[in-house]
């Protein structure tokens, strides 16, 4: 066999899929961390802050029956004192069909109302209901906007 029949020398691994790629300087890995440290903090700041800002909770506390159209609620809202909220409140059947639904006002407290400088009070609510309740609970509480 001469050197003309011979297959042409196999193309080398750089050839073919390019030279090998060349590592990120000391100096750009450093901006890259600053960098991401930076948004990081600012992502935390932001989350901290909207999170204080008009936040309430809810704990249900317990429910009685008194008759078959009749529910009361206990529970408790945990907010800023001058600020108002709404509360819905349900009570379901033993299928879990909600036989009665009402949204609730909670307004603002006073400092001495309550535990916590105000912010935790205490509400009982009394639901009419479609037939007797087998459990009552608050489905959710938020501030409303001051445009509403």
């Amino acid at each position: 066999m001469t050197s003309e029949d011979q297959p042409a020398a196999p193309t080398s691994l750089a050839n073919r899929y390019g030279g090998q790629k060349r590592a990120l300087t000391r100096k750009v890995r450093r901006n890259i961390l600053i960098a991401a440290l930076a948004v990081g903090i600012a992502f935390l700041a932001w989350v901290s802050t909207s999170a204080a800002t008009n936040s309430v909770s809810f704990k249900d506390v317990g429910y009685s029956t008194p008759d078959a159209t009749l529910t009361e609620i206990d529970f408790q809202v945990t907010k800023d004192p001058a600020a108002d909220a709404k509360c819905a409140v349900k009570a379901m059947d033993s299928k879990f069909a909600i036989v009665g639904w009402k949204v609730v006002d909670i307004g603002p407290n006073a400092a001495d109302a309550g535990t916590d400088g105000g912010r935790t009070t205490a509400h009982r609510i009394q639901l009419h209901t479609e037939s007797q309740a087998v459990s009552a609970v608050v489905d959710s509480c938020w501030i409303p906007n001051a445009g509403q």
